[in-house]
């Protein structure tokens, strides 16, 4: 099949960045890679693969535009269906007193064995998605993303997030993400919480110049639809991908992250 439209363009944005690369540096040029390691890959109240798993990451960035490419491997055979390889690319436009919006798009694949080829279109969900972080004075950040491609729905997820500074010696946060209307892809039959939490960070140093970013979060799927739609199995998701909508279910995910 020929490659789809949403793919063209994310390698077009990639070759790009290569071509501004290797021409030579440009105010704000930037590469940053680096990895997560996480007890459970859980996105948006649902759990990819049931499994431990490691998620690389590659980014580059030209000013206010960032294009990059993040996947996540579980490291159990029986949960490698739900590996997934993204290409991204977000465009931030910073504010005086310090806040930012920030436009993207990202193209969610997953390569799992036995599933379509790169090339296939069904094998690609496309989704498009505006973000808003707030100033040190007012630390909120804003998410909102909608589905364009490969989902029926078109579900919107909005998602917002804010720092608690009640504790010193961590970090913490809360997060409400909902999804606005009923969604096949989210296993909503309305508007519903799927992605309710807590999140514990704190750096655990190593020497005077290395330390680990480490984290616990508490996170809950507070959707609860019909039970004819339990886990997704009415919604013609493709299970061979090993995931699928995870209503009315709570995770305690642990993590660190590794970089240069």
């Amino acid at each position: 099949m020929f490659p789809i439209r949403s793919a063209r363009v994310l390698l077009s944005t990639l070759t790009l960045a290569l071509m501004l690369s290797l021409a030579g540096p440009v105010q704000g040029q930037s590469a940053s890679i680096g990895a997560d390691v996480v007890s459970r890959y859980v996105w948006r109240g649902t759990d990819f693969g049931e499994s431990m798993s490691v998620q690389p990451a590659l980014t580059l960035g030209f000013g206010g535009l960032e294009v990059g490419a993040w996947g996540s491997y579980s490291i159990s055979a029986s949960g490698a269906g739900a590996n997934e390889n993204d290409l991204w690319a977000t465009y931030t436009v910073a504010a005086s007193n310090g806040s930012s919006f920030s436009f993207g798009f990202t193209d969610y694949y997953f390569p799992g064995p036995g599933a379509d080829g790169f090339f296939v279109s069904d094998s690609h969900i496309l989704e498009l998605s505006a973000s808003f972080s707030g100033p040190e004075s007012f630390p909120i950040s804003l998410f909102a993303g909608r589905m364009s491609r490969n989902d029926p729905d078109n579900s919107l997820y909005l998602e917002a997030s804010v720092p608690v500074s009640a504790f010193e010696d961590v970090d913490l946060s809360l997060t409400a993400g909902m999804v606005a209307g009923e969604s096949e892809f989210y296993g909503t039959e309305g508007t519903a919480f799927v992605n309710l939490g807590i999140s514990a960070s704190k750096d655990l140093v190593i020497t005077d110049s290395f330390s680990v970013p480490m984290s616990v979060s508490y996170i809950l799927n507070a959707n609860r639809p019909g039970e004819e739609n339990h886990m997704g199995d009415d919604h013609g998701h493709d299970h061979e991908h090993d995931h699928g909508p995870d209503p009315d279910r709570a995770f305690l995910v642990f993590g660190f992250s590794l970089s240069p």
